[in-house]
């Protein structure tokens, strides 16, 4: 017998904390569970609506009084590297590439402890241990890949060369860079910008049409870089259209414009119902 079955996921609404991105705000989150075997339909479908994984969680931005976190996506197609990026490309032509299953090691614990001392020592992911580490890599319901980039010449550094990680989703229309981190002893290698293009290549060489990179807030300076890769489009009024110029956005937005949390859930589009046989 066949029997239709609909797939409604239950979404929630997390309570207001400090905005990470813009000082003085408060941040709130839209999220639903990934779980059982339509998890991966349900990923591809709600990351092309603005929505992020973390772990076995999908979440959006929805905060009460602000909408300016915007999710954003390079179009491959509309991508060309300018010349500071081509120049990035040629600084770490050396590293070696490698794709390997979402499994956590010490070697990657090690740069992801030196990534975050460095930059986010005061950061939420600040005390997070080696079993918490794994966790967030190794607890995805979907098709996830490490990507590892690493200097052949400096095996012996306590790290296995390591000098980039990203965890990485394989969509239905591109890849989701899910949480990158790099050495931040190499800052002048810009290795962050080469992560993201190096994705680029990857999208090609797998026929994908986007690269996605998490949110861009206009004014946030953690933000900033995002921008400056051409092709960028952001999830917009409902829809993803080009970024245009990033001076044109204000973080500033007025309160009666963000939408009731039961209008933004009712307007989600959901995969199609599943057949299943019993």
């Amino acid at each position: 017998m066949r029997h239709t079955l609909p797939i409604a996921p239950q979404f929630y609404v997390t309570a207001p904390q400090p905005c990470p991105y813009l000082e003085g705000r408060m941040e709130r989150k839209l999220f639903t569970a990934l779980q059982g075997e339509q998890s991966e339909r349900l990923n591809d479908a709600l990351s092309k609506q603005g929505f992020r994984r973390s772990q076995n969680v999908l979440y959006r931005p929805s905060c009460a009084e602000c909408s300016a976190c915007l999710s954003a996506r390079i179009d491959v197609k509309a991508f060309a590297a300018s010349r500071s990026q081509r120049r990035v490309l040629k600084r770490n032509a050396h590293l070696s590439r490698r794709a390997t299953s979402p499994w956590a090691t010490e070697e990657q614990y090690a740069l992801f402890r030196d990534y975050l001392d460095s930059r986010h020592a005061t950061g939420g992911m600040a005390d997070m241990d080696l079993f918490e580490f794994a966790a967030m890599v190794e607890e995805t319901p979907i098709r996830s890949r490490l990507i590892e980039y690493a200097d052949p010449d400096t095996k012996d550094d306590g790290r296995g060369g390591l000098r980039a990680v990203c965890l990485t989703d394989v969509l239905d229309d591109g890849l989701s860079m899910v949480y990158s981190f790099f050495d931040p002893d190499h800052e002048k290698a810009s290795l962050g910008t080469f992560v993201i293009l190096d994705h680029v290549r990857i999208a090609i060489e797998m026929n994908l049409p986007y690269v996605y990179l998490g949110y861009w807030v206009p004014g946030s300076p953690k933000m900033g870089y995002k921008a400056k890769f051409t092709g960028l489009e952001v999830f917009r009024n409902r829809r993803w259209q080009p970024l245009g110029d990033p001076e044109g956005y204000s973080a500033d937005t007025d309160p009666l414009s963000v939408d009731p949390i039961a209008e933004q859930v009712a307007r989600i589009s959901l995969p199609d119902s599943r057949v299943v046989r019993r």
